[in-house]
């Protein structure tokens, strides 16, 4: 079932969304060559904790960290250890919190220093991809409209959309109903409405889509090696025009 979200409830979640947003600001200042990504997750948590949010991930299912840090070839849910970054690395940094029983969800990928042009702009095509699928979601569109928009931007450029994990819906749990593809044919779906705030995050590799999961039963990581981005914004449909970007930095408090 999709659960619609009065305005007074979408106010929280922009909260919460704001409160990720602003730490994902602050996780990205400190990406440089030598840091950890537990040294990370560290600042990620303290940014959570200190505006007085709770963050979404740590617990979640037994996850043990507040950040979800995948660096190059791992797709999603790389768990924050001692590896330090290096030159040419590129880190996708997830991250949720959570306001009033509610959540917020967003991600970046983020470029270690110098990268291959190959690297940058598969980062680029990503994001890009992200903003795409956003401009689907207004009322009347089906929700593969966002799906579709997302898969043609990926593969016109050359490379490949993750098929095993997906977007979701999002409110009082992290992951609601409905869940939202980043591949499809247009037109199929549930009808989108005013109230519904989605999870968007197209997750994209430079070679093949197959991925799978390491031993820790989190990281997945590409099947070739191949190098992966993932961007993410949880968004809300409004009664007429574009989509609302809950997730969206308008000035961050440090």
């Amino acid at each position: 079932m999709i659960i619609l979200k009065t305005p007074a409830e979408i106010a929280v979640m922009a909260e919460a969304s704001r409160v990720v947003a602003e730490a994902l600001a602050i996780v990205k200042k400190a990406v440089s060559p030598g840091i950890s990504t537990e040294e990370l997750d560290r600042i990620a948590e303290e940014a959570i904790r200190v505006r007085g949010a709770v963050p979404a991930f740590k617990g979640y299912r037994n996850y043990p960290k507040t950040l979800c840090a995948s660096v190059n070839e791992q797709v999603v849910h790389g768990i924050p250890s001692k590896r330090k970054l290096k030159e040419g690395d590129i880190i996708g940094l997830d991250l949720g919190a959570i306001v009033g029983g509610f959540y917020g969800d967003s991600a970046v990928t983020v470029m270690v220093g110098r990268i291959p042009e190959e690297t940058a702009k598969l980062v680029q095509v990503t994001e890009q991809a992200l903003y795409l699928g956003i401009k689907e979601a207004v009322v009347g569109n089906r929700l593969t409209d966002i799906s579709n928009a997302v898969q043609q931007h990926v593969e016109s450029a050359g490379f490949s959309v993750v098929t095993e994990f997906v977007g979701h819906g999002i409110g009082r749990q992290l992951h609601e109903e409905p869940q939202v593809p980043n591949y499809g044919k247009p037109g199929q779906g549930p009808r989108l409405q005013p109230g519904m705030v989605l999870a968007i995050e197209p997750m994209v590799n430079i070679g093949r889509s197959a991925v799978r999961v390491l031993d820790d039963r989190w990281t997945a990581v590409t099947v070739d090696g191949s190098l992966s981005a993932h961007f993410e914004h949880t968004i809300a449909v409004q009664p007429s025009g574009a989509a609302r970007i809950l997730s969206q930095l308008e000035k961050a408090r440090t």
